[in-house]
């Protein structure tokens, strides 16, 4: 009974479908994968932090970042949470056909967060200002392009889940714990998305 009283509802929910046992387990681990992350994130962060001086005679933060094109993918970035959290809403609801609505809304936002990124990116190097021109330079494209690398799983992800919930079934639980573990993987790139914006880009330009 003791074991009964601390499992989660998604634990109980379900009992004829054989999966119930599986379901915290899997969220559980996916806060591990995601604390491996934020070592990640944090070793690149610490690099960065070392050599964001270092231009070897090329150019700085203050001559290459444009605040106002890194503030509209910023915009566009923290809206998809907040269409992903409609989506999550629905999902409760067990709306699947709002929780694909809204799932595209998404994935349109996030996609075009990382076309902007990838335009960013492609214009520098135009300019000769790509990863090879300095350390400060291969410090940045590290950083920001492991994020836009996230994000592009993300994307990919998302169309996966999508998919598989076209069909004519319910959301199940084992499909609600999908989307609650991709709700935290795309929380988590926000956060992310956020220290870089303030570490990288604005912090760059004063």
């Amino acid at each position: 009974m003791a074991h009964e009283a601390t499992m989660s509802p998604l634990a109980h929910a379900d009992d004829h479908g054989g999966e119930h046992h599986h379901e915290t387990p899997n969220v559980f681990g996916f806060w591990l994968y995601l604390m491996t992350d934020c070592v990640l994130f944090g070793s690149i962060f610490a690099a960065f932090a070392v050599l964001r001086n270092q231009y070897a005679g090329g150019p700085s933060g203050k001559e290459l970042f444009d605040l106002t094109n890194v503030g509209i993918e910023t915009a566009i970035l923290l809206f998809s949470s907040i269409t992903y959290g409609f989506a999550s809403l629905n999902a409760l609801a067990k709306n699947k056909t709002m929780v694909l609505v809204w799932l595209a809304v998404t994935f349109v936002l996030g996609a075009s967060f990382v076309g902007l990124e990838v335009n960013e990116f492609t214009s520098m190097i135009a300019e000769g200002n790509g990863p090879d021109r300095s350390a400060f330079l291969s410090a940045f494209f590290t950083l920001v392009g492991t994020h836009g690398l996230h994000v592009t799983c993300g994307l990919i992800w998302m169309v996966v889940l999508m998919v598989q919930m076209m069909g004519p079934q319910d959301l199940s639980e084992r499909m609600m714990n999908k989307l609650a573990c991709l709700s935290l993987f795309w929380h988590f790139l926000d956060i992310v998305w956020i220290c870089v914006f303030s570490f990288v880009y604005l912090a760059g330009v004063m």
